[in-house]
């Protein structure tokens, strides 16, 4: 099947053929109407290229042998021209619909922000701000002293400072305070993240020599103090937030390895990844450890990302005393590493709704589509089980059933939260694999597109990431499907 407006090579009859000769040529096509009101739309060029490379395949089919001569129509024409300017225009980076279960989906963005941040962001976008300038002073500021006193204040650390993500904040930390030096690490912490990123690979690029201690389930402080030397740059701790190992473990808290490192004047680095600002118990989910309990544990440096749990922009904050954040500041990488005004503006909005923590579950999106009861996810797929199985036709057999989020981007990865779903099945008598996957490309390709999962011969649409008042508009978007 061709790609929709591009013209296919197929068997034509002899006499509906059309030759390259016949071919109208660019001004003629621009003379269409429906093509006039594109260029005045969108421009002349984007017109013209679309009309030349929609030319270009006609003429490949005429000299083919395989135009059909009803292409060259004008109502034909200008639908084609239509077509593949829609193409060139289409932005690439599409909202979508994620059914797949997974709340803080990495490869769709991670956190959604909150309506405070998206102001934030609007006004940074629209109209100059203090980014590095001291209004005090009037002189030139720190544009990462837009946001380090509420970190300070919401972690209890002395001082902050902010890269673009957490990778780059542990990078930044090794490189400037353990280059050609030793960093000790457990070796059950050596953690691999999304698209094959390995600790190991991090230490290699900041020129940090990594010494393993421990074994990959037990890891004793006599394996640390053993390792100690006068090569030793900093012990760090790796929280194994995208696995877990249970059975016969042991590993070693951060106020005990704090208190052996100090006594070696060594700091202790943490690299906490989701990095929660609150405790989640309190809002009837599993706990993570807390930034705040990390520093009073005697953690001298914290990293962890802003998009995850904390529910903001992409971002990796550091937290932890001000001598070595002040290190890490006056570092070459901390500029090639920054975060520019709009990030800045909407995580200093997300932060500041952590001042008032009992009113999170409303405010803060990620906390709200993670703490979302059971029951009215479950009467929400009864209400729409009607509307996806008209759209999919007898083909299919569509109901409403119990099914397990996920937190996702590494975040407690063993637990799950009881949702509900919108469960797909073959009809009978049809094979399971082709119909289900024809399908759920078919979801892909709608104007806002639709992506669930596919396990054990069923398509589950986990409806834990569609709000209510998203539910008119997800309706439209299943009517399309029907048509």
């Amino acid at each position: 099947m061709a790609e929709p407006g591009l013209t296919s090579v197929r068997e034509v009859a002899d006499d509906a053929r059309a030759t390259a000769a016949e071919l109208p040529s660019v001004d003629r096509l621009l003379g269409l109407a429906p093509v006039a009101l594109l260029v005045a739309g969108l421009g002349r060029s984007l017109v013209v290229g679309a009309a030349r490379a929609e030319l270009e395949a006609l003429r490949s089919a005429a000299l083919a042998g395989a135009l059909d001569r009803a292409a060259l129509g004008d109502e034909a024409l200008a639908a084609a021209i239509g077509r593949r300017v829609a193409a060139i225009a289409a932005p690439r980076l599409r909202p979508v619909y994620n059914l797949t279960g997974t709340v803080l989906h990495t490869n769709f963005g991670r956190a959604l922000l909150p309506p405070a941040a998206l102001a934030a962001v609007y006004a940074a976008m629209t109209m100059p701000t203090n980014l590095e300038f001291d209004l005090s002073a009037g002189r030139r500021g720190e544009r990462d002293a837009i946001v380090a006193g509420l970190l300070s204040e919401l972690t209890g650390a002395e001082a902050a400072t902010v890269v673009n993500n957490n990778a780059a904040a542990v990078l930044l930390l090794l490189g400037a305070l353990a280059a050609r030096r030793d960093v000790l690490v457990s070796r059950g912490e050596l953690i691999e993240i999304g698209g094959s990123f390995r600790m190991p690979d991090i230490m290699r690029a900041a020129g940090a020599r990594l010494v393993e201690v421990g074994t990959t389930n037990r890891t004793h402080l006599a394996d640390y103090e053993a390792a100690l030397g006068e090569r030793t740059a900093l012990v760090m701790k790796v929280h194994p937030s995208n696995y877990a190992i249970t059975g016969f473990t042991t590993g070693v808290a951060v106020r005990e390895l704090a208190s052996l490192a100090h006594a070696h004047g060594v700091p202790v680095a943490l690299d906490l990844g989701s990095g929660a600002l609150v405790d989640l118990a309190a809002f009837g989910l599993p706990s993570e450890p807390v930034v705040r309990d990390a520093v009073a544990a005697g953690a001298d440096l914290v990293t962890f990302s802003g998009d995850k749990l904390l529910g903001g922009p992409q971002a990796g904050l550091i937290v932890g005393r001000a001598d070595l954040i002040g290190r890490l500041n006056r570092h070459p990488l901390k500029r090639a590493l920054r975060v520019g005004k709009l990030t800045l503006a909407a995580l200093e909005a997300v932060l500041g709704l952590y001042r008032t923590p009992e009113r999170l579950p409303e405010e803060l999106t990620t906390l709200r589509l993670l703490t979302r009861p059971v029951a009215p996810i479950r009467h929400q797929a009864e209400r729409l089980v009607p509307a996806l199985q008209s759209a999919v036709g007898p083909g299919y057999v569509v109901s409403a059933e119990p099914a397990l989020s996920q937190i996702g981007s590494g975040a407690l990865p063993v637990e799950r939260l009881e949702s509900y779903a919108l469960a797909v099945r073959v009809g009978p008598g049809r094979k399971g694999g082709p119909g289900l996957e024809r399908l759920a490309r078919a979801l892909r390709q709608l104007p806002r597109p639709v992506v669930g999962r596919i396990n054990e011969a069923v398509l589950w649409l986990d409806l834990r990431c569609l709000e209510e008042r998203e539910e008119g508009d997800f309706v439209a978007e299943l009517a399309r499907l029907g048509r």
